[in-house]
């Protein structure tokens, strides 16, 4: 399998913080390329239409109310150009081109969300694990229509994400719609340095693992890798299965994706690509060791898991190496190339759709999980009244021989899963089913 440099991929624009400023770290499916596609040969250029482009720009350098620089002119024509194609192609500024590579180092500022555009308002594609955003309730599909005031509408991402800039321990108050929700309302949250560990774990059993992906960066399958091997050592009788949770994963670098795939598939395709030209087609394949030894595994996503999320869920479904469980995934299967113009400057152009290894296309679609499970919420019975009659509750029932048992107070009973995160509650039990029956396969 041999990985491509600075391949990555996601929904939106993530909000943070680099070099004091709040700025634009891309989470695009994006490959860096070595050079622009230069103009086909039987294709001529449409002189008319560069005449008229001409034209325009002369009569706002000569007739517009105030003088405008020729460089801010052109680059607001190119921004223009690739705004009108599609929700990831952009242009990248000096700025914008360093935050880009920000997004992958897992630390940088702001409020922790990851964003796009729809219907003209800023919409929430996932809040990212412990930042601001999470903790303020912000969720996926929340539309921004107000930042400090402003309306959104009929601003551009790019004009929007700048009036979300400020420094760490400065407030913005956001107006939200929430489809839940009949009216719109304000949360106001304090902007912070966002360090954002790609990688959680924990026992949820003895025997039953559990593993979270907040975000895929250049050190994700690493990362994963070390907390596995915890896992097993924390598992005396060793792993029996795994929980993979990738709610409100975005997405990432690719290669994190691949890698993350390749290390529970022991052959054939993880992900490959398709574009108009040749070099925009990739193919990734499995390698032929499987970390968990065919222990199986239950994917959890939702609608905030999208692009690298929907590649690794999408591979390990179609080779039936796993159960997938929850809500339909966000649909972001577009590849994005970084094609730069200059040291600091740089286009990221929409050059490819990905497709998992069965041939479907997520673009617009999305990853069906095999089990639906909606988000919900678990509350215990706590009617004394309601509860079944035991042995215990007889009048004259036999006492227990030997010692007498220690009474247990609220404090010595832990939380129920189910209480906690219900849909991970679900998953485990899944997952207990699968091992009951020797396995994931579920032909």
């Amino acid at each position: 399998m041999r990985l491509q440099p600075a391949l990555l991929l996601g929904a939106g624009l993530v909000l943070g913080f680099s070099v004091g400023a709040l700025g634009l770290a891309t989470a695009e499916d994006t490959a860096k390329a070595s050079e622009p596609a230069a103009v086909q040969p039987n294709e001529e250029l449409p002189l008319d239409d560069l005449r008229t482009f001409a034209d325009v720009f002369g009569r706002i350098k000569d007739d517009y109310v105030e003088q405008v620089d020729d460089k801010a002119l052109i680059e607001s024509a190119i921004r223009g150009m690739l705004a009108g194609l599609d929700p990831h192609s952009s242009y990248l500024n000096g700025e914008e081109y360093r935050d880009l590579q920000v997004g992958t180092s897992g630390e940088f500022g702001g409020l922790g969300i990851e964003v796009g555009m729809e219907d003209g308002f800023v919409k929430v594609i996932a809040p990212i694990d412990d930042t601001p955003a999470q903790r303020a309730g912000l969720k996926a599909g929340d539309m921004i229509v107000r930042i400090d005031e402003k309306p959104v509408k009929g601003l551009g991402l790019s004009d929007a994400v700048k009036l979300m800039r400020g420094k760490p321990g400065t407030e913005i108050k956001l107006t939200i719609m929430r489809s839940t929700d009949e009216k719109p309302f304000e949360v106001t949250i304090e902007r912070a340095i966002i360090q954002v560990a790609s990688v959680k774990s924990r026992i949820l059993e003895p025997g039953y693992g559990y593993l979270r992906l907040t975000h895929f960066q250049a050190h994700t399958t690493e990362d994963m890798l070390k907390a596995i091997d915890e896992l097993k050592t924390q598992a005396e009788d060793g792993l029996k299965g795994l929980v993979l949770d990738l709610r409100n994963n975005p997405g990432g670098v690719l290669n994190g994706a691949v890698g993350v795939s390749d290390a529970f598939l022991t052959e054939g395709k993880i992900v490959y690509t398709e574009g108009r030209v040749k070099n925009s087609e990739m193919e990734f394949k499995a390698g032929p060791d499987d970390v968990l030894n065919g222990a199986p595994i239950v994917v959890l996503v939702n609608g905030g898991s999208a692009s690298a999320s929907e590649i690794v869920a999408g591979a390990l479904q179609d080779h039936r190496r796993a159960i997938v469980m929850g809500t339909q995934t966000f649909g972001k299967g577009s590849v994005q190339t970084i094609v730069p113009i200059d040291d600091t400057r740089a286009l990221k152009l929409t050059t490819a759709r990905y497709y998992t290894p069965s041939g479907r296309s997520i673009q617009a679609q999305g990853i069906t999980p095999d089990i639906k499970l909606e988000h919900g919420e678990f509350k215990p019975v706590t009617d004394q009244n309601l509860a079944a009659l035991k042995e215990a509750d007889l009048v004259r029932h036999l006492e227990e021989s030997g010692e007498p048992k220690r009474e247990t107070s609220d404090t010595d009973v832990d939380k129920p899963l189910a209480e906690e995160d219900f849909q991970l509650s679900e998953a485990l039990n899944v997952l207990k089913g699968l091992t009951i029956l020797g396995g994931a396969d579920r032909d």
